[in-house]
């Protein structure tokens, strides 16, 4: 395999195959911590990657030991044949577990968009919620 190829599926510069030499080199063309200094002026390099933001852990919520009793809200959010199955949900709930209030709503605004009034609502009187979100 040619080593310059391996190098760079290594993430290292070919550089590194010409020795000491280069590195000497390399080091006198670094101007400051923003930019490297050649023939042809002063260029800025950035690290296409980027920084990832933290990652923030959020628990689940807790589980319900049972549905008998308690209400669960049925979410569209408006793609397209959500509230069909939706409804559909509801028809089964309604038959199979009847002790089970189950409360159908529509999303506010587009998908992306966020809902405060009825999260609101779902925090105060629902115990679960089963959104359509699509795909």
């Amino acid at each position: 395999m040619n080593r310059r190829k391996l190098l760079s599926l290594l993430g290292m510069s070919p550089a590194l195959l010409m020795g000491s030499g280069a590195e000497a080199q390399s080091h006198k063309k670094i101007a400051s911590s923003n930019g490297i200094k050649s023939a042809a002026g002063e260029i800025e390099v950035l690290n296409p990657k980027g920084t990832p933001p933290a990652i923030q852990l959020i628990p689940m919520a807790p589980r319900l030991d049972t549905l008998d009793g308690k209400t669960v809200y049925l979410v569209d959010t408006g793609f397209e044949g959500g509230g069909f199955l939706l409804n559909q949900i509801q028809i089964w709930f309604n038959k199979n577990m009847p002790k089970v209030t189950v409360v159908f709503k529509r999303k506010a605004g587009p998908y992306a968009e966020d809902d405060p009034a009825l999260w609101k609502e779902i925090k105060e009187k629902g115990n679960a919620a089963i959104m359509a979100i699509g795909h």
